[in-house]
């Protein structure tokens, strides 16, 4: 087999592994931070006044500041940054929400 195809092959499962894993990273700290208020699917519920997040326009990068630093006219928890997350891991949410649809 041709090396250059060995290596090339290898790369693209290392890659595509650590993509993967983000997601399912972001799938997995989305339900565990921003599930109990934006619902499951990100459908929002209304009488928390948590809104719907799928099919948000915001950009991914947006949604991760947000996050990260949140709004000071925001209700808690986002009138703050939500503590406990890294830039990474908020990253990782931000895109698990732009796959909701």
């Amino acid at each position: 087999m041709n090396r250059t195809f060995v290596v090339s092959f290898a790369a693209m499962l290392l890659v595509g592994s650590s993509v993967l894993s983000a997601t399912d990273d972001g799938a997995a700290l989305y339900k565990k931070k921003c599930a109990g208020c934006h619902g499951a699917s990100g459908e929002g519920k209304p009488a928390m006044k948590a809104p719907e997040l799928k099919g948000t326009s915001l950009e991914a990068n947006q949604i991760a500041e947000h996050i990260t630093k949140g709004e000071p006219g925001s209700k808690a928890p986002h009138n703050k940054g939500i503590s406990g997350l890294s830039d990474e891991q908020a990253k990782a949410i931000a895109e698990w929400v732009k796959t909701l649809k």
